[in-house]
């Protein structure tokens, strides 16, 4: 039985933003959206979120993750202080507490997994994350005896020369047995320059306490300014772009690339350089994206290519060609087998099967049938000025270079409008309009 606390109340004044710093995005999710979410495997009974700086900010951010619980923090006076507020909560509980910092996004549920494990399988009233750092400078030392059962933490500014040597850290994520712990947290005691409450007090005063040391040292790094928050994400890449090259997805020149984490990839997709895929897009087998494009929250079917392009909150289905230079936008759907190209822009379209529009035209707030051609050039006027409009055209129409289509206008099956004509009344079937005769 575990509760789980996450530390998200701080201001975060190095990253010199008004925006509260578990809030700022790494890789498409919050800082703390990223916490939450490695905790989800363990099925923790409780998750509870200490919040203070902008905490209503904070809450509207979460509110959208089921069973979370805001405690707050009104007065930032360190980490001993934070977990002071969760006595009224947790009264009367008898399980574990993992207390988990929001400004540390990289933790893998795996990682928890194991260290909530080690503490409960060795009846610990206490465990404290460890991670042996290349370079420990600044860092307080975690001294173990041979069973990793913490004997000292001593500050970085009082190690003696030979203690210094000492690799292993505090990484600032800790489990304790609440009982144990809620005897403690009233009498912490704030001596020191800071004038804060700190929870590695609380470790000194219960026992036995042991050390987990965390395998790959960057999982436990947090985010104090945006080096660091630039760092991370070049961490997170290399774990997303790992995950997909061995899942059969080639990526050219994988260091200019950007992939979120939302991202759905299938075998034998093809990135070229310079691409960036955002939230929540998929991309299925067989299509090949850029080089020089970027899809967001879009469905990219079987086959499909995108050269030098912008697609959002879009599908394309199988076959079709878009680029070089095409935007997509705004609940576009292009049909098999289409062909969007140079310079041409589709908002709030649907481009039937087969369709084509090939060369500089724009198509607002359009239906298209099957097999139609839009000539280069061909623009839908779909504002009047006050409200948008639709144009519908049916199969096999074709429109000449520079024609312009005002809405709301129907054009029929089998229509050929010719080059230069402007369109402003309904065409049926089978038919020719000049451009003098409409």
């Amino acid at each position: 039985m575990v509760v789980v606390a996450i530390l998200a109340a701080g201001r975060g004044t190095r990253m010199k933003s008004n925006l509260p710093k578990v809030l700022h995005s790494l890789g498409g999710k919050s800082l703390v959206e990223r916490v939450i979410q490695s905790v989800e495997p363990l099925q923790p009974e409780r998750r509870m979120a200490i919040v203070g700086y902008q905490a209503q900010e904070v809450k509207t951010a979460l509110q959208t993750i089921p069973d979370i619980e805001f405690v707050e923090q009104t007065v930032q006076l360190g980490t001993g202080h934070a977990i002071q507020q969760l006595l009224p909560h947790l009264e009367g509980y008898n399980g574990d507490l993992l207390i988990l910092n929001g400004d540390v996004p990289l933790l893998r549920s795996e990682t928890l997994k194991h260290f909530l494990q080690i503490h409960q399988e060795n009846q610990n009233a206490a465990t404290v994350m460890t991670a042996k750092l290349p370079n420990p400078k600044g860092y307080g030392r975690v001294f173990c005896d041979e069973k990793n059962v913490v004997q000292q933490i001593i500050e970085d500014k009082d190690c003696t020369p030979a203690q210094r040597e000492n690799q292993r850290i505090n990484a600032g994520v800790y489990c304790f047995r609440w009982q144990d712990l809620a005897k403690i947290l009233p009498h912490l005691e704030a001596n020191n320059a800071q004038k804060e409450y700190y929870l590695t007090d609380a470790v000194t005063q219960v026992t036995p306490v042991m050390a987990v040391d965390v395998e790959d040292y960057q999982e436990i790094g947090g985010i104090n300014d945006r080096l660091q928050l630039s760092a991370a994400y070049d961490i997170l890449q290399a774990r997303i772009k790992e995950k997909w090259m061995k899942a059969g997805v080639t990526l050219i020149d994988s260091a200019s690339i950007t992939i979120d984490e939302t991202v759905e990839l299938e075998p034998d997709v093809i990135i070229e350089p310079q691409t960036h895929l955002r939230g929540n897009t998929v991309i299925k087998a067989g299509s090949r994206i850029g080089p020089g494009s970027l899809i967001e929250n879009s469905l990219i079917s079987e086959n499909v290519t995108a050269r030098y392009s912008v697609i959002t909150d879009s599908t394309v289905k199988d076959g079709s060609q878009i680029g070089p230079y095409a935007h997509l936008r705004g609940n576009v759907e292009v049909g098999e087998k289409c062909r969007v190209g140079n310079f041409v822009e589709l908002k709030n379209t649907k481009l039937g099967n087969g369709s084509k529009t090939a060369h500089l035209s724009y198509l607002g707030d359009t239906t298209t049938g099957n097999k139609v051609n839009i000539g280069a050039g061909t623009i839908t006027a779909n504002y009047d000025g006050k409200n948008k409009h639709r144009t519908i055209i049916g199969n096999n129409t074709k429109t000449g270079s520079n024609s312009v289509l005002v809405a709301p206008i129907t054009l029929g099956n089998d229509v050929y409008v010719a080059a230069g004509s402007t369109i402003t009344e309904d065409v049926p079937n089978s038919y020719s309009p000049s451009a003098s005769s409409c």
